[in-house]
């Protein structure tokens, strides 16, 4: 399979799983929120978690597709991030010890995210 293809199922994939997140994510805000608490409510409020594994699945058919080198850069730019990733939120989680605001695990993932664009970009354009 080419590269473009590769890449063009891979969006296609991943788009689908996103869509299905952001639906389920949708309804089970509007289908918990007159619920009282327990656990209805939280199995309601943890099903967006289902489509994500469709995201992981998605990720990880990616992977297998990849030639060898696409897949060596790809897990160097995810082990960069997850290096820069780790001292931050043990950081941020010693300033909350010191009296700063407790902020969501949300956080993590888009500073991985982030991480790993900027990491990508800078090798993009300083590797050649």
């Amino acid at each position: 399979m080419k590269e473009r293809e590769v890449n063009q199922r891979y969006r296609l994939e991943l788009l689908s799983a996103m869509l299905a997140y952001v639906a389920v994510l949708v309804g089970s805000i509007w289908l918990a929120k007159p619920m009282e608490d327990g656990l209805a409510k939280t199995l309601v409020l943890v099903s967006p978690v289902i489509p994500l594994f469709l995201a992981v699945w998605a990720i990880a058919r990616h992977f297998g597709r990849m030639d060898e080198f696409q897949r060596l850069r790809s897990l160097e730019g995810l082990a960069v991030a997850a290096g820069i990733t780790a001292p931050l939120s043990f950081t941020y989680g010693f300033l909350e010890g010191a009296g700063y605001p407790k902020i969501s695990m949300f956080w993590v993932w888009g500073v991985m995210g982030i991480s790993w664009s900027l990491y990508t970009i800078f090798r993009c354009k300083f590797s050649r």
